[in-house]
């Protein structure tokens, strides 16, 4: 069973920043739609790997309005 992610009210602007940048790379690579339609826990190992190490790279670079914390 998938692991239940906070409601949108509950979380932190940060956290509502990260999501919104999740989104936007899983419709990048291609299955946004599958995300949308049956939620994170439907995608593969695979396809979750590709969107942290894209997401960790956007963050590192400074490529976001959201920098890593140090």
């Amino acid at each position: 069973m998938a692991k239940q992610t906070k409601k949108a009210e509950k979380m932190s602007a940060r956290e509502l920043e990260l999501e919104k940048i999740k989104l936007e790379i899983a419709e990048e690579l291609g299955f946004g739609n599958k995300v949308r339609e049956n939620g994170w826990g439907d995608i593969t190992a695979r396809e979750t790997g590709r969107v942290g190490g894209i997401m960790s790279r956007r963050l590192r670079n400074g490529e976001s309005s959201i920098a890593l914390k140090k």
